[in-house]
Order: C-alpha cells, then structure tokens, then sequence
C-alpha cells in the first residue's frame, strides 16, 4: 500500500497544475502531476471516471458499493 502522504502530495501537484493553467500561465513540469488511487495509492491501472484504481474498483463493484456498476456474466 502506498504512503498517505504519496497521496497528498500527488492532489497538491495536481491542483498547483490547474491553478495555473486557470491563471493563464503555464504550469511549470506538468509532467509530474499525475493521478493515485484515492483508497489505496496505486499510481497505474488509474480509471479518471472513478478517481481510483482497477482493484479498488473491482472490489467495491462486487460489494455494490458503486451506483450503477453490476457484475456481468455470460
């Protein structure tokens, strides 16, 4: 699991980023702003949709936790 401050710390870039592509300015290293699973921390398999990664999300889609997400099967 990821540290929580991996997690404050990847929100903080994020919003600097938009700050300044709201103020008009461009963001300095845009690059390192990218986005973690809001659960755990998980940086890759991040769906933008749900704010959280493909594991988390496949958990709480099986406890129906997630309006609107149901289980398929064929």
């Amino acid at each position: 699991m990821a540290k929580k401050s991996l997690i404050v710390k990847s929100e903080r870039k994020k919003k600097e980023v938009l700050q300044a592509k709201a103020a008009g300015k461009k963001p300095t290293m845009p690059t390192r702003a990218y986005n973690r699973c809001k659960l755990c921390g998980r940086p890759h398999g991040y769906m933008r949709q749900f704010d959280m990664c493909r594991i988390c999300f496949r958990e709480l889609a099986r406890e129906g936790k997630i309006m609107g997400i149901k289980k398929s099967s064929w």
